[in-house]
């Protein structure tokens, strides 16, 4: 069964950075596991795998724009040091390089990296942390199954004979 839209997919890869450091990889013990073309993972991730199947391997290169992008000033936003006041912040949090968990204004979770701070404000960087990076995934398909009606509905897998949520 080829790799298309709506099929559920189970992979290995190794992602690499530009400058040779690993990023993220996913292990036979721990596949990576998502339904291909619904969105789930980065677009031009899912082109080339594309028409791929089980025991096919694979090797391509993204560019920072294929990717996660190229940086934004205007996410690199200063919050007021207040924020992180109150008994539910840890004390260390205020260190740079931190990344932080924050909310929008309408309450949807993003993380942020501190990269600077003084008595009045934070300064946050809410670009993505891969962002000017271009990656390089290297891998290997384990398998490929038609996605249930219940996976497609919640858009995303289902664990072995359960339900995870």
């Amino acid at each position: 069964m080829q790799i298309e839209k709506n099929k559920v997919v189970s992979l290995t890869y190794t992602l690499t950075l530009q400058n040779g450091d690993i990023a993220d990889t996913a292990t036979i013990e721990t596949p990576f596991v998502f339904i291909h073309g619904i969105g789930a993972t980065l677009p031009h991730f899912d082109s080339n795998l594309a028409n791929l199947k089980a025991g096919d391997t694979f090797s391509f290169d993204l560019s920072a724009e294929n990717a996660y992008g190229v940086s934004n000033t205007d996410f690199k936003v200063n919050v007021p040091r207040e924020v992180f006041n109150g008994p539910d912040v840890s004390a260390d949090v205020l260190q740079i390089g931190n990344m932080v968990p924050m909310q929008d204004n309408y309450g949807n979770p993003m993380n942020g990296i501190i990269l600077s701070f003084d008595d009045n404000d934070v300064l946050i960087d809410f670009n993505h942390p891969l962002a000017d990076q271009s990656l390089n995934f290297k891998g290997n398909i384990l398998s490929v199954r038609e996605a249930s009606e219940e996976e497609l509905a919640h858009k995303h897998v289902h664990g072995l004979g359960d339900h995870h949520h």
